[in-house]
């Protein structure tokens, strides 16, 4: 038996794969299902939306979203995740101001939803798993972000398919103004709309979920109530010890707060490294995500939006992303749940970023040869490896790290801090990449936006900073076969191993 700890928590770790794994995979899982679905599907509608309601007469090309709005619609969910994260689609009218306003407000409250989400879910699997296969648990929870990407591309698609079925419509260049037909304009609400509904769907069933034993027994206090509730999810009799629990308290000489020198003393460097390699990881990853379509027009791979209307402009850019996802990013997610309880989360995420490096410098460093049209396949191909190597990487191991390795108290609160400096990265990376990847030519820039130093040399940032992903990596900890209570500090050291349980229903364990 482990000295001072808890047989219930004990029984946790040892415990056989069983159907409450899966279903609180799902549970979890599809708040990220809905997190990637609505936070990535804003970048398949933010051309219709500046062709509907930014359209200048006599322009050369369709319009698009002032340098402000842009920057508001694709930042204020992130802002409102932030928040989300440190204390836990639809829009009206047809006035360019209202939509947008009221589009900021609602994604920004769905931002703080999703937000609540991240250290919730991350902790529940945690602390519902057991330790053989924690990592790969957590990991799948985050995998559904994947599943989220593709089916808002593939949604898209098949709206965007239908409606330039129904609505035949000329180029801008034919006809700038028949080029987008009113009806367009319900293409993006249908979208943003349908994210709603896997959460919807998913409300009971997370409601009933119990309590975890490690924040039942060790937070607050109720040994009894912890048995209880994990003598369901086990099917495993558990029998409550009141006397037990009173004197691992007395013998607990962690007991510490967030802003405590123990604290510092303890996890202050990975804290340090959780929120710091989020940090640089949501930089890289979302303005890669987010700007990929700016990215595949840059180098030719879409067509000039002047040559297409605005239905067409919405199903090449889902086509885009939708091919990106299938082929890498989704891959990489699995390729993470399959190996991260084999080879470890901090080889995962260092062989991440340094991969992720590997394949951005040789495509910016020569950047014009990507340009030309015989050369698009490749550019796509090894672009389209950054986003494997970020999934099969530090894009699930920065999720599931801070979810193992701080005390059960205080695992939730670092979570959303690592989470919370992840989404400040990605409004730098969102906004930042927005200015920054404008030409250098004026007379080539976005209508409204100044001038920036181009994509190549924006490319070259992103490199840089994921480059610097791999150095703050090495703050970070290995927790790989290890139980939460091992890796926070809540065990006594020098422990002797536990006893494992049977699976089976007929034997009475004393907690």
């Amino acid at each position: 038996m482990l000295n001072g700890q808890l047989q219930v928590l004990a029984a946790l770790d040892s415990a056989e794969t069983q159907c409450y794994h899966f279903t609180a995979i799902v549970i979890a899982g599809m708040g990220f299902f809905t997190d990637a679905y609505d936070l990535f599907c804003i970048t398949l509608v933010t051309k219709l939306l500046g062709r509907i309601y930014y359209y200048a007469d006599g322009a050369e090309k369709p319009g698009s979203l002032p340098p402000n709005v842009s920057a508001a619609v694709n930042g204020v969910a992130f802002c409102g995740t932030l928040a989300g994260q440190l204390f836990f689609g639809l829009s009206f009218g047809q006035n360019p101001k209202a939509v947008m306003a009221t589009l900021c407000f609602f994604r920004f409250w769905l931002g703080f939803g999703i937000g609540g989400d991240y250290p919730l879910s991350a902790t529940i699997m945690s602390e519902y798993s057991n330790k053989k296969t924690r990592g790969a648990f957590i990991a799948s929870v985050f995998a559904m972000q994947g599943f989220g990407i593709l089916t808002g591309g593939i949604f898209a698609i098949i709206l965007a398919s239908a409606f330039n079925a129904r609505f035949d419509a000329p180029s801008y260049e034919e006809n700038p103004i028949a080029s987008t037909v009113p009806e367009a304009d319900y293409i993006w609400r249908i979208i943003l709309l349908v994210g709603a509904l896997p959460a919807a769907l998913t409300y009971y069933w997370r409601m009933k979920m119990p309590e975890t034993a490690r924040y039942t027994a060790l937070v607050a206090k109720n040994a009894k109530q912890a048995a209880s509730d994990m003598s369901k999810v086990l099917q495993v009799q558990l029998e409550a010890g009141e006397q037990k629990i009173q004197q691992l308290n007395q013998d607990q000489a962690n007991i510490f707060g967030l802003f405590s020198k123990q604290f510092l003393r303890r996890h202050g460097l990975h804290l340090l490294g959780t929120t710091s390699t989020w940090f640089l990881l949501d930089i890289a990853f979302f303005s890669q995500n987010l700007f990929q379509k700016d990215v595949f027009s840059a180098i030719g791979w879409i067509p000039s939006a002047s040559t297409m209307n605005a239905i067409e402009e919405v199903f090449r850019i889902a086509k885009a992303q939708t091919l990106i996802a299938l082929f890498s990013a989704v891959p990489g997610y699995w390729f993470t749940v399959f190996f991260i309880d084999k080879i470890g989360r901090f080889a995962i995420q260092l062989m991440g970023f340094f991969f992720m490096t590997v394949f951005m410098f040789p495509l910016t460093i020569p950047y014009d040869h990507w340009t030309h049209k015989n050369n698009r396949i490749g550019f796509v191909i090894m672009y389209s490896l950054t986003f494997f190597f970020a999934n099969f990487g530090p894009n699930a191991t920065t999720f599931v790290v801070p979810a193992e390795i701080f005390p059960a108290r205080l695992r939730s609160t670092c979570h959303g801090i690592s989470a919370a400096s992840g989404k400040l990265g990605a409004i730098v990376g969102a906004i930042g990449f927005l200015y920054l990847s404008q030409s250098q030519d004026k007379a080539k820039t976005d209508a409204g936006y100044p001038t920036g130093i181009g994509m190549k040399n924006s490319l070259i940032v992103v490199g840089v900073v994921k480059a610097l992903g791999v150095l703050f990596t090495f703050l970070v900890p290995e927790s790989k076969g290890k139980s939460l209570e091992e890796m926070s500090g809540e065990q006594k050291e020098g422990a002797q191993e536990m006893e494992q349980f049977p699976s089976h229903n007929s034997r009475t364990v004393p907690v």
